[in-house]
């Protein structure tokens, strides 16, 4: 079953998408599965696909991320559970498709302490056990996102370049500390999951045109997604990029360095005329009025 036998592994945000995924993978390995999530009966499903996979032991745990307190009380919990930590993937997170100047303080307060803060603590919570377990690996999802700046994701493109630095430098501390833990930093491209679905749109009346332009782009499956991070972490890669789309616009932004943006403008005007041809297509109103609240606000955070 290869390395992961036995080794108990955290997901957060597993109810759907790369989480589910990653459990079912890491289940094929003969791991002992902490899943959790907000959304409790996804998450079960998640738990049962885990089980038929092989999982030794699978447990679940209700959790918002965004909650300090509750990943601390969750780290102590999975420890006494299970006896150790050894592997943690802070995979939790969320969208918000709006532009600087429409944003507001909520929903960036709301992204940020998902996608960004969920991620700082869930690792200061559970570095301590990794290292205790001898053999630790810390997964942190961020997103090709987080190596390119794209207009309508400034929120999300802060929360995900802070992400990749954030994890950068705790893998050089425990470089240099020779803490017995790997650290990995994941950027997915365009993965098919409901993270688009559940977004927060600012101009919702656009909401499904959206959609339907990323499930255009978006080519890779949660498996293959998942299978791709679990070779990763086997190899000890730091920078795990997932997906063609990931490696081509990696590639670019090393080869053109900040004149990429020039191009990215490019191909924003492209994909807006996309959306509105697409919006057009399926009868939206400009005149709609945005929803006070999103699915996402009282469902899973979706990755």
């Amino acid at each position: 079953m290869g390395r992961f036998d036995d080794k108990v592994v955290v997901i957060t945000g597993a109810a759907s998408g790369i989480g589910r995924a990653l459990a079912a993978a890491f289940a094929k390995r003969g791991a002992r599965l902490a899943i959790s999530d907000r959304n409790q009966e996804d998450l079960a499903a998640s738990a049962e696909e885990a089980g038929r996979a092989g999982a030794r032991e699978v447990r679940t745990y209700r959790l918002d991320v965004s909650e300090r307190p509750a990943i601390l009380d969750h780290a102590e919990q999975v420890r006494g559970d299970f006896g150790r930590v050894n592997v943690v993937v802070n995979n939790a997170g969320v969208a918000l498709a709006a532009e600087a100047l429409e944003q507001s303080h909520e929903d960036l307060d709301w992204l940020l302490g998902i996608n960004l803060q969920g991620v700082i603590t869930g690792s200061q919570a559970f570095l301590p056990h990794l290292i205790a377990s001898g053999d630790g690996h810390l997964v942190n999802v961020s997103s090709i996102f987080g190596m390119i700046g794209v207009p309508g994701q400034s929120a999300y493109n802060a929360a995900k370049f802070a992400v990749r630095g954030y994890t950068e430098a705790v893998a050089i501390e425990m470089e240099v500390r020779n803490h017995p833990v790997q650290v990995h930093c994941v950027h997915p491209g365009g993965i098919r999951t409901n993270i688009c679905r559940s977004a927060r749109v600012k101009r919702a009346n656009r909401r499904d045109a959206l959609v339907r332009a990323f499930d255009e782009m978006a080519r890779t499956t949660p498996e293959q997604a998942a299978a791709i991070i679990l070779r990763g972490v086997d190899r000890g890669k730091r920078r795990i990029f997932v997906g063609p789309d990931a490696h081509l616009i990696d590639l670019t932004t090393r080869m053109l360095g900040s004149h990429y943006q020039k191009l990215v403008a490019w191909a924003a005007r492209r994909s807006e005329e996309r959306v509105e041809t697409f919006a057009a297509e399926m009868g939206a109103d400009e005149g709609d009025t945005p929803p006070a609240e999103t699915s996402v606000a009282k469902g899973a955070t979706t990755r």
